[in-house]
């Protein structure tokens, strides 16, 4: 049968918030490119949303509107099932029943994936169906599409991202203004950068989330979010920001995976980046990723991370892959986490003390002789080599300093112990922040 002639696909649509109703303008304003580009015409044409009304002023009347979302999963006339309702309970449930009815999924539920993508892709598997989420990581960015096919002859070295947008935002604000991390919150948040709780974005589990699922396509492990070493910026100061600048650094949340001789890091957190490398001087909510191939190098991908019609850019992407090979034979699509499902790997993901990074170190002194002997002793004694050191002068009348270490690389846990034994000097107040630092060569 030629394309020109073959019937629409069908598509049900579940939750028409943001990025749904991004997906369904942008889909009725490029119909005609995504035909051509499809081979068929998609169609929306049923949404299930709580919010009927709403749901209806979106559409036009155009489509069918229900507010119960079973109904769209058991239609036997839809082929694809978008999922864009968020979480991990009923989202999970409406899934699993697509699956089960021969339904294809596209979803933007990184949560869900990071979680539940091992059990998902069986099911999906054993029915022949695909499951495609290109827009649960880094919005707009094609970056499940690089790494599951771009990058296809490489072994993945490792890849750091900054991929969540608010918490960007809220460095690249606390940077510009010197202003402390509660201020620029209630900021985000009056602009709309931020949720009302912002828990899983400024403690790092949204990024946390995408970081799982890239690592899994990137090494060919399962999804293994229980696993991931998980810290936000809730603790930065203004003060750590400025001295970083100071040393020609910028602090980022970055979600990090590494393949090395033991197993696999795979980690959030605060991170020095030098300012000189692209990556950190991306501001704003913008989202970046660097991926590091052994035959192609080093690969940064940058662009929107969330908002309506970026996320819905790679939802339509992904309905566009699977129109293309919905008749193809499922042995020869690309496979759901970029490996074959019998050729998954069981390599470790290590714990946060065994892994090998460094560190920047400020801690509050007394301003008197023999204290760095005391502090570089105990970092001698712990095999940690020193980078750079910055000791600020103590003002008039002051009798205590900042002092700032750059590390070499060491073991999380050897930077543990050298901590523990520095705050119990009597010369030390408080405690010592500690920072990771990464040069990303």
């Amino acid at each position: 049968m030629k394309a020109s002639v073959m019937k629409p696909i069908k598509v049900g649509l579940l939750g028409i918030g943001t990025v749904g109703g991004g997906t369904f303008n942008v889909l009725r304003r490029n119909q005609e490119e995504i035909r051509r580009r499809a081979g068929r015409a998609i169609e929306v044409v049923m949404v299930a949303d709580l919010d009927t009304e709403r749901a209806k002023q979106i559409t036009g009347g155009s489509v069918e509107v229900v507010s119960d979302a079973r109904r769209v999963v058991s239609d036997p006339s839809i082929d694809i099932v978008i999922e864009l309702i968020g979480g991990d309970g009923i989202a999970r449930e409406l899934v699993m029943t697509a699956i089960a009815n021969g339904k294809h999924v596209v979803t933007a539920n990184k949560a869900l994936l990071a979680k539940h993508g091992t059990e998902i892709f069986r099911a999906a598997e054993e029915k022949g169906v695909m499951v495609a989420f290109e827009a649960a990581v880094a919005g707009g960015i094609p970056i499940i599409k690089a790494l599951r096919e771009g990058l296809t002859a490489n072994r993945i070295q490792w890849i750091a991202g900054i991929i969540n947008g608010t918490t960007n935002f809220i460095l690249s604000e606390m940077r510009d203004k010197g202003l402390d991390f509660d201020v620029v919150l209630k900021q985000a948040q009056a602009l709309g950068y931020a949720e009302a709780d912002p828990t899983f974005d400024i403690e790092g589990v949204d990024a946390a989330h995408k970081a799982t699922i890239m690592s899994a396509i990137a090494f060919g492990v399962p999804v293994q979010f229980d696993k991931a070493y998980v810290e936000g910026i809730t603790k930065l100061s203004a003060t750590d920001i400025r001295y970083a600048e100071q040393l020609g650094y910028r602090i980022k949340l970055l979600g990090i995976a590494r393949r090395v001789a033991a197993g696999i890091e795979l980690r959030v957190h605060p991170t020095l980046i030098p300012a000189t490398r692209l990556i950190a001087n991306v501001e704003g909510a913008m989202n970046a990723v660097v991926v590091n191939g052994d035959a192609v190098g080093a690969t940064l991908y940058y662009g929107k991370g969330a908002g309506s019609e970026p996320t819905a850019s790679a939802v339509i992407a992904d309905l566009v892959d699977i129109t293309r090979l919905a008749t193809a034979d499922p042995e020869h699509r690309v496979p759901y986490l970029a490996f074959q499902s019998n050729e998954m790997a069981d390599t470790p993901i290590l714990p946060m003390s065994e892994v090998t990074t460094s560190y920047y170190l400020r801690m509050r002194v007394a301003d008197k002789p023999g204290v760095l002997a005391d502090v570089t002793r105990i970092l001698a004694d712990a095999s940690i080599s020193i980078d750079a050191m910055l000791q600020k002068e103590a003002g008039e009348g002051e009798t205590q300093t900042d002092l700032i270490i750059l590390t070499h690389e060491t073991k999380e846990k050897h930077a543990d112990a050298a901590i523990a034994a520095i705050e119990a000097l009597s010369t030390v107040e408080g405690k010592v922040s500690r920072i990771r630092l990464e040069q990303l060569k």
